[in-house]
């Protein structure tokens, strides 16, 4: 008969002493193998920031660098700044956001509620896979063939966000996805047998329930496709000056005033190209730690 003290030694778990000395090696070298490559990951993200705080910090301090733009200095010329150059970053990302976020919230929708073993399904996320591993400079020149050379539209911003939009959907997609996976089957039941519309449930239940995690993809997201130079290279043409036009005439960005700027040997240039590289860092840094507090903010209250 099983005694009381019995029941109580058998729910003990083991103590790490009572572990052989083989398997407490084994786990302090794969404890140590862990940290290292920890640091192997880091220090090269130290290194780039430190590198890039110590060399453009000192521009950023200027007030002109935020209110200002280049036009009428020469390539020598110190001073200016890149307020063109921000204005057209974040105008193409967040045209580039209002066209992705619908787009990929309704497929990650379909894939998760609707059609999770229909054969549609199965080719819309083969399609969405190939579009994560397509290079920016691939998604700028199909938007150059379409949009310039077969509807002869000028180079500008919004072609710009047009091919931002292929890099954005997919990742929008895969994020938003995995939200709604992670939402328990059981609130979508009770919904049901309280007789609302399927519909309705995703509209009021699911999508409220992972707006912290879909609205912290979006950031991210935006975040990834505000630093690729292909697009701007490709489709959007350079200008020292401040463009409020999205659709006609060229629109500069900050990956895009670093590229320039590359070819500029002058102290000038490189003052600029770092300036701009923290301005840039700055900005993603601001949009992650505002997708961080959203998150928090309306992630699902437990109590």
């Amino acid at each position: 008969m099983t005694t009381t003290a019995d029941l109580n030694r058998l729910a003990t778990p083991p103590t790490f002493q009572s572990t052989s000395g083989a398997r407490r090696f084994k786990n302090g070298f794969a404890t140590a193998l862990v940290y290292l490559a920890f640091a192997i990951a880091i220090v090269p993200l130290v290194w780039v920031l430190y590198t890039v705080v110590q060399r453009g910090f000192p521009v950023v301090l200027d007030g002109d660098w935020w209110q200002k733009s280049l036009s009428g200095l020469l390539a020598r010329q110190s001073g200016g700044g890149v307020y063109h150059a921000i204005y057209g970053t974040l105008v193409q990302a967040l045209v580039c956001g209002l066209l992705s976020v619908p787009i990929g919230l309704f497929i990650a929708v379909y894939l998760v509620e609707y059609g999770a073993r229909s054969r549609l399904a199965r080719i819309t996320t083969f399609m969405v896979d190939i579009l994560t591993g397509v290079p920016s400079i691939v998604a700028a020149l199909f938007v150059y063939s379409l949009w310039i050379t077969t509807f002869g539209l000028d180079r500008s911003g919004f072609a710009v966000s047009l091919s931002l939009v292929l890099l954005m959907v997919p990742v929008i997609v895969r994020t938003t996805e995995e939200m709604l996976k992670i939402v328990p089957d059981e609130l979508r039941e009770a919904s049901y047998a309280l007789g609302v519309p399927k519909w309705k449930t995703i509209v009021k239940i699911v999508i409220p329930t992972a707006l912290s995690g879909i609205l912290t993809g979006v950031m991210l997201a935006l975040a990834r496709v505000m630093g690729e130079t292909a697009p701007v290279l490709v489709l959007a043409a350079y200008a020292p000056f401040i463009n409020y036009n999205l659709f006609d005439g060229p629109m500069a960005s900050l990956p895009l005033l670093m590229t320039v700027e590359r070819n500029n040997p002058t102290d000038a240039g490189f003052d600029r190209i770092w300036g701009a590289a923290i301005t840039l860092v700055l900005i993603i840094t601001l949009f992650n730690l505002l997708a961080t507090l959203l998150s928090r903010l309306l992630a699902p209250k437990t109590k």
